[in-house]
């Protein structure tokens, strides 16, 4: 084979391809760049918007924002809300700069991420909604079992908010883990195995030295109970 032949079956057709994909690099990187910037445009527009029609202070009713502070939960609703909006245009922009490149292996892993944003987005919704209402509910118990004069109510109010916390961990984790055997069997393992920790910890104090303790306290909020009827 002479240089010539070489130049035309190996050279030419690489520094075309060479080129063609250095064009496209130039246009993909404009883009995305472009897009980017829309992205972060959006997201401001809509932490305005919301902050104007006083989006936030939904959260400052009711004891939320102390109950999402009590959980160390330091996030403002408007920009939340803008920052998903932002990284969901962020993600559009970068899958039209992963078409123009030809890569469609990556544009593929980019839309499954697309498709499971919306998951993450619900799975953290459903986490602010449980600090929320785990922590009114635990009060309203609290309150609501001293107020009867039966005693222990912090107990009563710490054994339903962890409850609410075991249901809504695993309602977290069905949207990240959807249709999975796995979160479904540790579900039901945890539910039967909470049911038997606690018979098998009644049967314990009763049998081993708790029965008087046990008994003192059925009877008193029996007794109370009567008497408040």
């Amino acid at each position: 084979m002479t240089y010539s032949d070489w130049s035309l079956t190996i050279i030419q057709p690489f520094l075309q391809d060479a080129v063609g994909f250095l064009g496209r690099l130039v246009l993909a990187i404009v883009v995305f760049i472009i897009g980017y910037l829309i992205a972060v445009g959006i997201g401001k527009i809509i932490t305005e918007v919301l902050k104007s029609v006083r989006f936030n202070s939904l959260f400052t009713k009711e004891g939320w924002s102390h109950a999402l502070q009590r959980a160390n939960i330091n996030v403002h609703p408007a920009e939340f809300i803008g920052a998903i909006f932002k990284w969901v245009v962020v993600i559009l922009a970068l899958l039209l700069a992963v078409d123009i490149l030809h890569l469609a292996q990556f544009g593929g892993i980019l839309t499954q991420v697309l498709n499971y944003l919306p998951n993450v987005v619900v799975a953290a919704l459903i986490f602010v909604v449980a600090v929320i209402i785990s922590d009114i509910i635990e009060k309203i118990i609290r309150v609501g079992v001293e107020r009867m004069k039966i005693g222990h109510g912090y107990l009563a109010a710490s054994i339903v908010k962890w409850a609410i916390w075991i249901f809504t961990i695993f309602l977290i984790l069905d949207q990240l883990l959807p249709n999975s055997v796995l979160i479904q069997t540790l579900y039901m393992a945890i539910v039967w195995g909470i049911v038997g920790a606690v018979a098998l910890g009644v049967a314990i104090a009763i049998g081993l030295g708790g029965k008087e303790t046990a008994a003192e306290i059925i009877s008193d909020m029996w007794r109370k109970i009567e008497h408040k009827g």
